[in-house]
This record gives C-alpha cells, structure tokens and sequence, in this order.
C-alpha cells in the first residue's frame, strides 16, 4: 500500500507540475509519454485485459520487431475481482495503483483529470443477461462515468472502448454523439480484422464487391461481432464507397440452409472461405494446435445476412466451435476467381491478436487519431443488436433505416500484422501462463 502512496503522490504532483494536455508539451522539453487509465472490468489469465495490458508495460512484437508501447499506465479500475484474479497482483509487481472508482484512475486523487488517455476494457465478468440472451455488459455505464470527469475538468482525451460500443443501438450512438459533441478523439473495435492474412489479399482500391462472406466459429453475438467487423473492414472500401445498411437477418438450422438453396447466400464463397482455413491450418497452425482434426464442419449452425442499400450482400456465418477461425471470401466483379483468405491469429491463438491491436491503439493515443473509422464499429454495433432482435424473433427480418449512412474509410494496412512476428514467436514457443510483460526475452541476443 505505502508503493501505492507514494506513486500516487508522484503522479500528482507530475499533473499538478505539467498542467496542459499531453499533445502541447513546453518546446523546451520532449515529449512526455501519455499516462493511461486502464479500466476493466476483470483481469484474469487471457482475459482482454490481460492480453491488452502484456503490451502496455514494456516492449512487444509486431511485425517481427520489438515496438515500445509509447505510453504510461498509471491508474488501474477493476470493476470485479474474480477468483483467478491478476488486478492486484499487476497492481503491486508495476507500482501502478488499483483504484476503487472510474474517478479515482482519472484524477489520482487530484479532483480534476490526471491522466491522458482511457483505456476501457469491458469484456468478461458476471453481468445480467436480457431476455434476447445478450450479456449486458455496461460499456456505456464506464464511458458516461469516464466524460462525467472530463466535463468536470473541461479536458478531453482519447478513449478506446474494447469491442462493439454497446449490445443496444441506442447507447452506441449516444456515445458516439457525445465524443462528437465534446471533441472526444474515440476509438473502438475488434482485433481480428488486424491479424495476417493467409494467403495475402489486398482488394484493389474501389473493387466491385458483389458479395462478401465473413466466417468464424464461436458464440452467438459475442463472435458474431468479430464476423461482422471482419466483413465490413473488407467491404467498407468498395466502389462507391459505404453506403450503409437496409435490413438484418439471423438464421440458424434448416433456415439458414434454404436460405443458401434459396441464393440469398453464396455456398461457393463459404466453401472458399474455408478451404483457405484447410490450406493455411497444416503449414502454419499444425493440426491439433490450434483448429484440431475433427473441427473442419461442412455446414454453418448461423449466420448472419446483411443486405447494404447499394444492393451489396454480406454473411457472417459460423462452422464449428473453434475461437481461432476467421475467414473471409468475396467476388469481384469482372474478376473471374474468389477472392479468399484465412485470418491467422497467432501460435498462441486470439491472445497474439492484441499486440497488433494494442499498437494501433498506444498510436490513437499518442496523436489522436485513429487508425480505422470509429464509425465502422458503430455501424457493426447498430447490425449486431438488430441480429440478435431478428434471434429473438425466430428469422424475422429486421429493417434498419437507422443504418443507412454512409462514412469514409482509411488505409490500415500500417496497423495490421503481417506475419512477421509468428518466425520469432512460434507455435513451439512455450506459453507464459502469468502476466509477463515484454518480448525481449524471444529474440535472439543479437536482435535484443
């Protein structure tokens, strides 16, 4: 505890030293690294915090190299302690103080915003479930609490919301109007559409998807996000541009599969999709690894169809129950063969996509700005909410005025993982089971 006062009393003096924001330091001097806020609701062994947070505190790989995270964690929240739990222990190893409220982590006890960037992350934990079988988990709660102290300071900074921004429509896009409306640089989104693709696919500028399919083999809603964000990361640049979307449907069983018979979805780009899974699984994965002999399934248990108002179709389906699979295929108009690749997420599974992901986000926070569109997140949270209202209605269709909007899409191909550094950390790599931050420790002497 007294570690813990005492760097208290360090960071406040700092903020009380420094004063202006982190992107205006005095010329005189260089400039300082931005303190974070971490705030979770659980840090437990692969936890998102804990995959997130193992890239914060020293370097890391991407793209082969050792990358410096660039930043400061200074403050953590937790807003539950499970047994497993790791927030404590973080907390004393690091000197980093765990604190009892969202505003204690944004002020340090100073009264006023202390910190330059917020890092919230709330996935996991024990939350009540709604009637259509979603967790709600209080993403919108942990933001209002986070501008509630910011207003308060009249400071704004950087935050990045791990995942969709909220299970309801509703709470999403207040919380994009009101970073808008308070000039909050926002950032949110899934780690997937980072990973390297196998075989390599870059569509061309402005290509002519006529339909896309995005596939991956977890739950309900939780992977259904990552599917869709997957789907629309490729889509989003098309010809013309995004235009938004018209209707949502999610269909499960002998539903989903006349609905193939019926054209709405495409069998052949499915088929592509997973056969780029086949390819990439023997040479990189090793059966057994990570996909496991008996789970290349034939058919699809759901899946979700998008129809864009350009006239574009997209599916998010799910084949099997592996959390490492995500495939993507689309056509091309005037291109006579699939365009097909398989994500891969690492040796270690999902847990290496967050050293791509913690990269663009220690960059969102060091400039403010952000790698992707928040918007493509926002959209995919207004499609994921409308999926699970067409679940609870059995296959209803589900129109979505609300989504048809269009925004502007970036080249992220900086940000994303090119493989590189899965020859340094290999699926021989043992698999550090505690909270270890940094990767030195797996590059050769001569590269440290």
């Amino acid at each position: 505890m007294k570690a813990e006062l005492n760097r208290r009393q360090f960071l406040i003096g700092s903020a009380a030293a420094l004063g202006s924001s982190w992107w205006t330091p005095l010329a005189a001097e260089p400039p300082r690294r931005p303190r974070v806020a971490a705030i979770f609701s659980e840090f437990r062994f692969r936890s998102h915090a804990y995959d997130f947070l193992e890239n914060f505190f020293k370097p890391y790989l991407f793209n082969g190299k050792l990358v410096d995270p660039g930043v400061e964690v200074v403050s953590l929240y937790a807003d539950q302690f499970p047994k497993e739990d790791m927030a404590r222990d973080v907390s004393k190893r690091f000197n980093v103080p765990l604190c009892s409220t969202i505003e204690d982590a944004m002020t340090l006890g100073t009264g006023t915003l202390a910190i330059d960037a917020v890092l919230s992350i709330v996935e996991h934990g024990q939350y009540p479930t709604n009637s259509r079988g979603v967790v709600m988990y209080p993403r919108k709660e942990f933001f209002d609490r986070e501008v509630c102290v910011m207003q308060r300071s009249n400071r704004f900074v950087p935050i990045f919301n791990d995942k969709h921004l909220s299970y309801r429509w509703d709470y999403a896009k207040q919380m994009y109007d009101v970073a808008r409306s308070c000039g909050i640089p926002l950032m949110a989104g899934s780690s997937v559409p980072l990973a390297s693709r196998r075989p390599s696919l870059t569509l061309p500028a402005s290509a002519n998807i006529e339909e896309a399919v995005a596939i991956h083999g977890g739950g309900i809603e939780g992977y259904d996000f990552h599917g869709l964000e997957l789907l629309q990361s490729f889509v989003e640049a098309r010809r013309g541009g995004e235009t938004g979307i018209s209707s949502v449907e999610l269909l499960e069983g002998e539903a989903l599969l006349q609905a193939a018979k019926n054209g709405r979805w495409s069998r052949e780009l499915a088929d592509a999709a997973m056969q780029a899974e086949r390819t990439l699984n023997e040479p990189v994965r090793g059966l057994g690894k990570n996909l496991g002999k008996g789970d290349i399934p034939t058919e699809p248990s759901h899946g979700v169809l998008v129809t864009y108002r350009d006239g574009l179709r997209g599916t998010v389906l799910k084949y099997g129950t592996s959390s490492n699979r995500w495939n993507f295929a689309c056509r091309v108009k005037g291109e006579p063969q699939i365009q097909a690749t398989a994500m891969f997420n690492g040796p270690w599974g999902n847990r290496n996509l967050f050293k791509a992901l913690s990269h663009s986000v220690q960059h969102f926070f060091r400039t403010g700005r952000t790698p992707y569109p928040v918007e493509r997140t926002l959209l995919v949270s207004g499609v994921l909410d409308a999926a699970m209202w067409s679940h609870e209605l059995k296959g209803c269709r589900i129109n979505t005025p609300n989504l048809e909007w269009s925004y502007s899409p970036t080249d992220f191909s900086a940000f994303r993982e090119t493989g590189a550094s899965w020859q340094v950390l290999t699926r021989d790599t043992p698999e550090e089971k505690g909270f270890e931050p940094g990767d030195e420790r797996l590059l050769p002497p001569t590269k440290r």
